[in-house]
């Protein structure tokens, strides 16, 4: 089949899948975990295996190899050098994608599940996987690469902004760590670092495999075992450790030459499994997360023109991760704005959101549910979710019910008791420096 003629048909293949989604799991041999939906209505396979290898697992002084590693997976691996890779791919019209954050590294593909595009590119999969060959010259490429492009950052105050953030709450180790490391501490990798990286994080028994397409169990079942076999075996070593955050809240200005400040202000939230998820979700639609139904909007943008944008999320991770807020304005009102942002969540957290706002809440959440696992590759998403913060069977057809249960005693009882406005801490860029 002509190559452009399969890239055609991944990108037609983006179809509804069925609002119910039945997610079949077991443990491969090998101890990795498997979360598997059948869908015959398109020819399509998605893969990903995703590993607890993000850069919160770094050393200090060997941060970014996490992320370096997971740059020089697919850089030669097998016997192929990275542009033979691309080209096998390129043949069948498969995509080979990853993701990286602080809590995992993982890759993906999505291929065609006729038998000739489908095994072509599994082949590639497993080699990236299994064998990846690290290369030296590949490897300094990379890493010049990964530097020039935090050097660029540093004219962006967004970036700026959010690199200070994450250590104003959490230090410098776990999430206070850039993902993807500073120059220096990358300079200092060498290639047997990468290899013992890969060694000791890559293993079957970290593994979470998600599976989504026109498969039956029997071969799912035959390729996760396949997958976790060629895999370094067992589990990490490193044992899991709660992560000590910084309970003093601190304000940071950061001189830059922008017209504009950038602001983030936040504390340290809810892990993935919190029992406070739903409420604080829905609350924080109204609060900071529903666009221009939110209350942060309201005050900051359309009471007083103090920015375009005003936004609040929960980031949960595998730990607690942050409550963020965030907002863009001119630098002279800076401290107007800020002052606002900061009264919006002390009056959200005292008395909670109003019965007219809960209800468009959960009418704007459940009305664009569906459109969020409309195709296969949503709903991969989601299984890499489920299976690697090892959410229930149930997450997808239960998120619904679970939005509708939220109520308004329960929205001001877990703000109360996970927000303390008084500990926020805040970090500005622009402006000049205090």
């Amino acid at each position: 089949m002509p190559t452009n003629l399969i890239g055609l048909l991944l990108f037609l293949f983006c179809v509804p899948v069925s609002a119910s989604v039945s997610i079949q799991h077991w443990t491969t041999k090998h101890g990795a975990r498997v979360y598997f939906v059948e869908n015959h209505d398109i020819p399509m396979l998605d893969v990903a295996v995703d590993f607890p290898a993000g850069s919160r697992f770094d050393q200090p002084e060997q941060n970014g190899l996490a992320r370096l590693t997971h740059v020089m997976l697919d850089q030669g691996a097998g016997g192929l050098s990275d542009t033979q890779i691309s080209q096998k791919l390129a043949d069948v019209g498969a995509l080979l994608g990853g993701v990286f954050d602080r809590d995992r590294a993982g890759i993906s593909l999505r291929t065609l599940s006729s038998q000739h595009e489908r095994d072509s590119a599994l082949s590639i999969l497993k080699a990236v996987l299994h064998k990846p060959a690290f290369p030296q010259a590949i490897i300094q490429r990379e890493r010049a690469r990964i530097i020039a492009s935090l050097r660029e950052e540093e004219s962006r105050p967004g970036e700026v902004a959010e690199k200070a953030f994450y250590p104003a709450l959490y230090g410098e180790r776990g999430y206070g760590l850039p993902e993807s490391g500073s120059p220096a501490s990358l300079m200092k990798l060498k290639r047997n670092d990468l290899l013992a990286w890969h060694a000791s994080r890559y293993r079957a028994g970290d593994a979470v495999i998600s599976l989504i397409g026109d498969m039956t169990q029997e071969e799912a079942e035959h390729l996760a075992d396949e997958l976790s076999a060629g895999l370094p075996q067992g589990t990490s070593a490193l044992p899991e450790s709660k992560m000590a955050g910084i309970t003093a809240p601190s304000e940071k200005r950061i001189a830059h030459p922008s017209t504009q400040s950038h602001v983030l202000m936040g504390l340290i939230g809810i892990s993935r499994n919190d029992p406070d998820y739903f409420p604080l979700y829905v609350g924080n639609h109204v609060l900071g997360g529903g666009g221009f139904d939110s209350r942060m909007i309201a005050e900051v943008r359309q009471k007083r023109g103090y920015a375009y944008s005003a936004y609040s999320y929960f980031l949960p991770m595998a730990q607690p991760g942050p409550l963020l807020i965030g907002l863009q304005t001119k630098n002279a009102q800076v401290d107007d704005a800020l002052n606002v942002a900061r009264e919006t969540v002390t009056a959200f957290v005292r008395d909670g959101p109003t019965e007219a706002e809960l209800t468009q809440a959960k009418n704007n959440l459940i009305g664009g549910f569906p459109l969020r696992i409309d195709s296969n590759k949503e709903v991969l998403e989601y299984l890499r979710a489920i299976g690697f913060y090892r959410l229930p069977l149930s997450y997808l057809d239960d998120w619904v019910k679970n939005v509708e249960a939220v109520t308004l005693e329960q929205i001001r009882d877990a703000f109360r008791r996970k927000v303390d406005p008084a500990k926020l801490s805040v970090v500005v860029v622009g402006g000049e420096a205090r």
